[in-house]
């Protein structure tokens, strides 16, 4: 039997009861996702267990590899089953990994399966879950609607079909999937397939032959994400680079479109203009920005050329954006264009520095105008999770906060939400039981609600 237990995480009665009363039953709201649309629309039923556990999962990929797993039976030609047996297997003794927890988690909730994830179980565990999948149609649409989510924002290129949201709204599915508006492959400049990219946008705007067309272009395109939804918008940068001359950007622009090679200067001053552009284009249209810094990108370059992007080859980076930053909040606020922004950090020894930053500049604009997001990504774990919400009642307002998402291409991640609202109320109920906070449960309660879903659906504006 699975060693996951109702008061799993939850370290002391007040916690047990802040998440069973409060927390628990709450929706989901998920601002953050890389889930395909075209995957939701289309609905169709799953074979097998590896097809909606393994499947693009990159996070099980890179535990696979830790374990010496030959990568046939992780991306390659290796059976679906002989993948999942290998993954069982590596997951075995992964003690302490999230990946560790969220399997189990994810095996119970959705396929009623408690046996434990190991080598010996693999063979019965592969049965049971796909005998579950072929008699209840285990499809996209039961998975969300299953998990209580109320709104996926997906993560979309400017180019991307929009179509695919009108056509998912007509089919009156119980929850709202919107587009997310991310320019990150028009703001990559050095990226070797760059031109295309912006022929690409040029297809759906107009000609690009400077930086005022481009402008204009990610406008237009801004508009018709609007036109289906669209509340948030993605950067995802490894640094915050120095705001540059527009004048700069242009010449960058320009000797690229000329087929000149992009020096690593020139991608920076393109970047940090852009950057700047993107959020005063947010600000002005009141698109809340999520900011993720801190990505070392492609570290593997046999594999970058083997697999392609987003494959478990990226990690954290030792780069300090906090002065650069600084100066880019201070310019837009200064200018009345700062948007609301959720800064997510990838490097934990700049956790202290950004949220003395945040503080710099809020407003009554918005409860929590500036957010420190959620732990993301390599910190998307118990560690990082608790350490998260130390640094963010240090020097913030927990009330505030507008909680957790999934930052995910799997289906399966929704209980990525419970295991952070467990931590949520063990540390609040511990320190109620410490005598260090109220204790009116119906008080704390209520901000335990507001962090799993209402400040989000305020903050977003739905």
């Amino acid at each position: 039997m699975s060693y996951i237990k109702n008061n799993f995480l939850l370290y002391n009665k007040t916690a047990e009861k802040l998440y069973f009363d409060y927390a628990k039953d709450m929706p989901i709201f998920d601002y953050h996702c890389h889930l395909p649309e075209r995957q939701i629309l289309e609905n169709k039923p799953f074979s097998d267990i590896f097809e909606v556990w393994l499947a693009g999962d990159h996070y099980k990929w890179r535990l696979m590899r830790n374990y010496g797993v030959n990568e046939e039976k992780i991306t390659g030609s290796a059976s679906n089953k002989e993948k999942f047996v290998a993954y069982c297997t590596a997951l075995g003794t992964a003690f302490g990994n999230p990946l560790y927890h969220w399997s189990q988690v994810e095996l119970k909730e959705y396929f009623g399966c408690e046996l434990e994830i190991n080598a010996d179980n693999a063979e019965a565990i592969w049965d049971e879950c796909n005998d579950y999948i072929r008699k209840n149609s285990v499809t996209p649409k039961s998975l969300i609607e299953g998990s209580n989510v109320t709104h996926v924002f997906t993560t979309n290129e400017v180019f991307d079909d929009l179509t695919t949201f009108e056509k998912i709204k007509e089919k009156g599915y119980g929850f709202s999937v919107i587009p997310a508006f991310r320019a990150d492959k028009i703001m990559n400049i050095e990226a070797k397939g760059y031109l295309t990219f912006l022929g690409k946008l040029e297809e759906l705007t107009h000609k690009i032959s400077s930086i005022d067309e481009l402008e204009s272009a990610l406008e237009k395109r801004l508009l018709a994400f609007l036109s289906v939804g669209c509340r948030a918008s993605d950067i995802a940068v490894e640094n915050v680079y120095p705001v540059s001359k527009k004048e700069d950007a242009d010449r960058v622009l320009k000797s690229t479109i000329a087929g000149n090679a992009v020096s690593a200067e020139d991608s920076e001053i393109f970047k940090g203009y852009v950057t700047y552009f993107l959020m005063k284009l947010y600000a002005k249209h009141k698109v809340a920005t999520e900011l993720h810094f801190g990505a070392m990108r492609n570290n593997n370059s046999v594999m970058l050329e083997r697999l392609g992007l987003d494959t478990g080859f990226d990690s954290v980076s030792d780069k300090n954006s906090i002065s650069n930053l600084s100066r880019l909040m201070d310019r837009l606020n200064s200018e009345g264009a700062l948007p609301k922004l959720i800064i997510f950090n990838l490097n934990p020894k700049m956790n202290a520095e950004i949220m003395a930053l945040i503080g710099c500049f809020q407003s009554d604009e918005a409860r929590g105008k500036i957010q420190y997001g959620p732990a993301w990504w390599f910190l998307d774990n118990k560690v990082g999770m608790e350490k998260h919400l130390e640094d963010l009642t240090a020097t913030g307002h927990i009330g505030a906060f507008v909680g957790m998402l999934t930052d995910s291409r799997s289906l399966l991640s929704y209980p990525r939400h419970h295991y952070f609202r467990r931590i949520l109320c063990t540390y609040l109920g511990t320190l109620i039981e410490k005598g260090e906070m109220t204790a009116n449960l119906e008080l704390v309660g209520s901000v335990v609600k507001d962090i799993c879903y209402n400040n989000a659906i305020k903050y977003f504006n739905i």
